[in-house]
């Protein structure tokens, strides 16, 4: 099983969760919310096989973006996995759209030609991520959690990008009409634990389990070839760095 995006530094044991995911073959990719959170990751995941960090500049950090940018570029070799970054134009991030616009510019254009992969916040600004994707020619993307039009999903898979699909965005209608509009071609999933709870316990890479059950019913096929698809899914991805 795989979890492309899940912010283990932020359980309150994150060691305890990357043994488990080691142990149950779970491939995970742990979020970090700025530079200083990776490096301070880094050295706890780097023993281990199936685990891996990706460098952030989540958008509702925006206040830290000036400050935390240097890092972001000295630690872009470290890695191959990019998350959480993106835009934010809910009503939570709206007062900082413009850094984050400024910034998110930036992490793009340094990323631009390189090999990596990106997992992308988008919430109330999947157009404009969409398109400035597009503009600095990014080729590998992940849209974490996404929560906008369903006409733009058409368009993030035409560009070849990808979405993962949480626990969370099974349980409402409108999260479901959003599942049901990604081919199979293009999904994978994630947990984004621990912001998600199941039965008032923050959601665990294990629960993986919980989204690929949900999708074989509704593909009415087995779990083993939902897990399979995500599986080539996220090779396709692998295969890019090379």
């Amino acid at each position: 099983m795989i979890d492309t995006h899940c912010h283990i530094d932020l359980y309150k044991s994150p060691l305890e969760i990357i043994k488990e995911c080691e142990n149950a073959g779970i491939i995970t990719i742990g979020m970090t919310n700025l530079p200083s959170h990776f490096e301070m990751g880094y050295p706890h995941v780097l023993p281990f096989k199936k685990v891996r960090l990706a460098l952030g500049m989540h958008p509702l950090y925006a206040k830290f973006h000036a400050k935390e940018f240097n890092g972001f570029i000295q630690n872009l070799t470290r890695t191959s996995y990019i998350g959480e970054i993106g835009l934010d134009f809910s009503r939570e991030g709206i007062s900082t759209k413009e850094i984050q616009l400024d910034y998110f510019k930036r992490i793009l254009k340094e990323l631009s030609g390189k090999k990596k992969i990106l997992s992308l916040h988008s919430r109330r600004a999947e157009k404009e991520v969409l398109q400035l994707l597009i503009d600095f020619k990014i080729k590998n993307a992940i849209f974490h959690w996404y929560s906008g039009p369903l006409s733009v999903i058409d368009k993030i898979v035409e560009n070849g990008y990808f979405l993962s699909v949480n626990t969370e965005m099974i349980k409402s209608d409108n999260g479901k009409k959003i599942v049901q509009r990604i081919p199979l071609n293009n999904i994978l999933t994630e947990t984004d634990g621990p912001f998600i709870e199941i039965n008032g316990t923050p959601v665990k890479p294990i629960n993986i389990t919980d989204i690929i059950n949900y999708l074989a019913t509704e593909h009415n096929t087995s779990f083993e070839k939902i897990e399979k698809q995500v599986e080539i899914n996220f090779m396709h991805l692998l295969d890019s760095l090379k």
